[in-house]
């Protein structure tokens, strides 16, 4: 954490362990990440999870196909201010995600089973984030309606996604590609951030 420039207390990090412990004990049974091995969890969800979060922005994130609550429920706890609703169509996976939620005491958490062309929040998100969810065009086909004017989306991916980054070159869709330094792990890492020109959403913002 101090590596990607974060800090964080002792009880944000406790936290995070005590969530990679539920984790490794419903793994054994539901499956819920291919990655097992405690100090890989560390890095590939943890501190993979955490590169992402200086380009958050605004108050309310939508993690779309959290699985077992990466990155959403690592940003929320690093980020008690920030509103996140954890967003899959896995019933097993928010289950778990449930379950973390209390035992880990975060308030600024939703968890919904829902697949997301049937979600229909009350207020729209200023950012809105997927980690190996989907292409990048169905990405943006999926959760642009949700979007707030001005907001953006997150596509975390691994190698350099050009067919997909090709096949997002449309005059209304603004992207950028930023490579992404993981502490201990080797492999490529990237972020698109698209924003889509002109958005203006299909849910009226609620306030109060």
């Amino acid at each position: 954490m101090e590596a990607l420039g974060l800090g964080g207390d002792a009880g944000i990090q406790t936290r995070m362990l005590d969530y990679l412990r539920l984790l490794s004990r419903w793994n054994r049974t539901y499956n819920l990440t291919s990655v097992r091995e405690p100090r890989q969890m560390v890095t590939h969800h943890l501190l993979d999870s955490l590169t992402v979060l200086p380009y958050i922005e605004g108050e309310y994130l939508l993690d779309v196909g959290c699985g077992a609550g990466l990155p959403g429920m690592v940003l929320a706890m690093m980020r008690p201010d920030l509103r996140c609703v954890l967003l899959d169509s896995n019933s097993k996976k928010t289950r778990f995600c449930l379950q973390a939620m209390a035992q880990l005491g975060l308030e600024n958490v939703e968890i919904v089973h829902s697949r997301v062309e049937a979600y229909a929040p009350s207020r729209l998100f200023s950012s809105i984030i997927c980690r190996a969810y989907t292409s990048l065009r169905g990405f943006v086909d999926d959760a642009e309606r949700l979007l707030a004017p001005g907001g953006v989306l997150l596509a975390m991916k691994g190698g350099i996604p050009e067919a997909e980054l090709k096949a997002l070159a449309l005059p209304d869709t603004q992207r950028r590609l930023v490579a992404l330094q993981v502490p201990g792990v080797k492999a490529a890492r990237h972020l698109v951030t698209i924003r889509c020109v002109g958005n203006v959403g299909e849910v009226q913002e609620s306030h109060g």
